[in-house]
Order: structure tokens, then sequence, then C-alpha cells
């Protein structure tokens, strides 16, 4: 039980020391060659959960309704 106390006071003092002093770091900043790739694979992944979604989408149409006739 001692163990719990600890952690608690440190994450109160951390808390309140960063409401008292603006960020100062942005994070890391991205050129704009670094923006249109991260964008390309996001269209590239869109895409292709896109195209999982129509190949389901084929393959149930496909296999009709006796999908659902079958022994028990």
């Amino acid at each position: 039980m001692g163990r719990a106390a600890c952690p608690i006071d440190r994450v109160s003092i951390a808390i309140e020391s960063n409401m008292t002093e603006p960020a100062k770091d942005d994070g890391v900043v991205l050129t704009e060659a670094q923006k249109r790739a991260r964008r390309s694979r996001s269209i590239a992944i869109a895409l292709s959960l896109v195209a999982l979604v129509v190949l389901f989408y084929v393959m149930t149409l496909v296999k009709g309704p006796i999908i659902l006739v079958r022994p028990l």
C-alpha cells in the first residue's frame, strides 16, 4: 500500500508545475515533403481498406444465400 502513495504525489507535483509554465516545445515539425509523404501513405491505406471492404461485399454477393443453408 505504501507504493501507491509515492507515484500519485509525483504526478500531482508534475501537473502543478506544468500548469504554471507555458509549453515551450512544439514537438516534431514536419517538412512539406514529409507532410506529402504522410498524406500519400494515408491515402494508400484508405484505398486498401476500401478495396478490402469491396472485396468482402462482392464475395458475400457471389456466395449468396446458399451460405445460410447448411447442416446444423
